[in-house]
């Protein structure tokens, strides 16, 4: 594979394929899911299946690429150019965790770091398409905050990346570790708030 993806040919069956192609590599995991599996979750015929994706890794890709854009999307409808800083914040932070510790968030990361000896790709399609995205549209608002005299910044990109760290507090190493893969709002709340709170003390004005 390379780090260009080929075009792929679109129809009417494309979205049905991508759905039934998550759920199987949601169950089985990237290297245990077969092509038969994806045909028959997605009720396609597997001439259908391999017209629109030639192999497995193309197809695991553009689920990855499908679901980053939509959760990224969300997230870019959270940050408001021009709310207050502990607002977009709370909304972007609340976001990111809840994509961290949902199933599908969980399951990416550990096909993608599983693989990323043989298929790199797959974890810079995961990176690209969802949290490079967010962390963009976060850099836009940090500056745009900072010009309106709401924040004392002078690395956008640094702050950024602080604050993405700083939401993972707690959550993500019970997650790579397997301690913890389900959590209450009330955790979630717990490192949001520390997350905005500890963001503030440093940048706020």
């Amino acid at each position: 594979m390379t780090d260009q993806s080929p075009a792929l040919r679109r129809g009417r069956k494309f979205d049905q394929v991508l759905e039934g192609a998550r759920q199987v590599f949601l169950s089985t995991g990237f290297e245990a899911a077969n092509m038969d599996e994806v045909a028959k979750a997605s009720g396609v015929s597997k001439a259908t299946l391999y017209s629109y994706f030639p192999d497995k890794s193309q197809l695991f890709i553009n689920v990855v690429q499908s679901e980053c854009a939509r959760q990224a999307d969300k997230a870019l409808e959270l940050i408001d150019q021009s709310a207050p800083p502990r607002q977009v914040l709370t909304n972007a932070g609340n976001h990111m965790v809840s994509f961290l510790t949902s199933e599908f968030g969980q399951r990416m990361f550990r096909i993608c770091v599983g693989e990323a000896d043989r298929f790199p790709q797959l974890g810079r399609a995961f990176y690209n398409n969802g949290p490079l995205v967010v962390r963009a549209r976060l850099c836009e608002y940090l500056g745009a905050a900072r010009d309106r005299g709401q924040l004392h910044i002078d690395d956008i990109e640094l702050a950024a990346d602080q604050f993405a760290e700083l939401c993972k507090a707690d959550l993500f190493p019970r997650i790579v570790f397997g301690v913890g893969t389900r959590f209450t709002p009330a955790e979630i709340t717990r490192v949001v708030d520390g997350a905005v709170a500890t963001f503030m003390a440093r940048y706020g004005v």
